[in-house]
């Protein structure tokens, strides 16, 4: 499946969510704290906003349980991580 395809990109927000937790095992609560997460770090457009969290998905949610767990303050942990070490191949707005 091309995750960076216009159509899975375009998705409305639940129907993306969903693909979220049938691929990566994160629930919507969890999604939606993510991309709150790059919405507030200036990932104002959608589609980019959506790249970053396959991209985050990609690298820390991949389990072999079904369910990803981080643990108290591992979810913020891995967002810094990544918005440090990752995001220069984004291009994001400054809210």
């Amino acid at each position: 499946m091309d995750f960076q395809s216009e159509e899975i990109l375009s998705m409305p927000d639940l129907l993306f969510s969903k693909l979220c937790e049938d691929y990566y095992g994160i629930n919507r609560g969890v999604y939606n704290t993510i991309d709150c997460w790059f919405y507030e770090q200036g990932g104002s457009n959608i589609v980019n906003r959506r790249k970053m969290v396959l991209a985050f998905c990609q690298i820390f949610c991949l389990s072999k349980d079904k369910k990803v767990k981080f643990g108290s303050g591992g979810l913020s942990e891995k967002l810094n991580l990544f918005w440090t070490q990752y995001t220069q191949s984004f291009t994001h707005q400054a809210v």
